[in-house]
């Protein structure tokens, strides 16, 4: 699997000669450049939403842009500059789903997790997985709300530039402000966030008043986690830190990267097919006339 925030993608040649083959009408083309780029989409449309079936509908909304656009796209900048910024901007602007407008702040959020109950786990003929995999579910689904408490300025740079450790010169170009402003957002995001776990979270410190062993059970019976429709910990998934580029990035504050390390021990998920659902679409004539236009191109 390509990883686009990558040097050596910057010497890869597929993309270019998929988006030729495509913009002159290869159907083939079109769906093997969808298919290369919808994985890295689709984690960032759920770390922005945390709902599994808005992050597949955001997805979904930002390939249709993509495709009926690339016509458009005549190199002035790398592919790769072009499409995270139409996946960028969308997050950025999209309305707010009903998991974000339930989490508005970290005071919130804290408050939220003070009340949840803590019971005891279910006894483990009772589920159908193992209870430690439930355990795991329930940390993932929390560290991925407390990403909803950062403003969405702030989340878009945290999860490019800490989880998948995009460099600040691809990031300032992702979001097209200055290497600095990047540098700063990512700052203010790793501050927010880390604040709060160092003063809430039990994976930072053993003592702290938060345990996703005591919440786990409470969020069973709420159906926030599903012991027979796992969300964010399905078995047998990439690891986010197995395909960065930086495994061991290293931060000034031993808590902070701590903090870090713990999410990018999270998934890299595999998302649904989305070609077979455009395939009908791709085929449809007066779509490929859009696509295949040639003329008046820009970037």
């Amino acid at each position: 699997m390509i990883n686009p925030f990558t040097k050596e993608y910057e010497t890869d040649t597929t993309d270019p000669v998929l988006i030729q083959s495509a913009q002159t009408g290869s159907r083939e083309a079109l769906e093997e450049l969808i298919l290369r780029h919808q994985p890295w989409i689709y984690n960032i449309a759920l770390r922005m939403l945390l709902n599994v079936h808005d992050a597949e509908d955001v997805t979904q909304e930002i390939i249709i842009k993509v495709i009926t656009k690339l016509s458009t796209f005549k190199g002035k900048s790398s592919f790769r500059t072009w499409l995270y910024r139409i996946v960028a901007n969308h997050v950025i602007n999209m309305k707010k789903n009903n998991c974000e407008k339930k989490i508005m702040s970290f005071n919130e959020y804290g408050r939220q997790l003070n009340k949840t109950p803590e019971f005891e786990l279910p006894d483990k003929n009772s589920v159908p997985v193992d209870i430690h995999i439930l355990i795991e579910e329930a940390k993932i689904g929390c560290m991925t709300g407390m990403l909803l408490c950062l403003n969405r300025d702030q989340r878009i740079a945290f999860i490019l530039g800490e989880l998948f450790n995009i460099s600040d010169s691809i990031g300032s170009e992702i979001l097209k402000i200055t290497k600095n402003n990047f540098r700063k957002r990512l700052s203010r995001a790793r501050k927010n966030l880390y604040g709060f776990m160092n003063e809430k979270c039990g994976l930072i410190k053993p003592d702290n008043p938060c345990q996703c062993a005591k919440k786990t059970a409470a969020w069973i019976r709420s159906n926030l986690v599903d012991p027979k429709s796992l969300k964010f910990n399905k078995l047998n998934l990439k690891k986010i830190k197995d395909i960065s580029e930086n495994k061991s990035k290293r931060l000034e504050n031993l808590l902070d990267n701590k903090c870090a390390e713990l999410f990018r021990d999270h998934p890299f998920h595999d998302p649904p097919d989305f070609v077979k659902s455009f395939r009908q679409m791709i085929e449809n004539k007066q779509f490929q006339e859009i696509i295949c236009l040639s003329d008046d191109r820009v970037d």
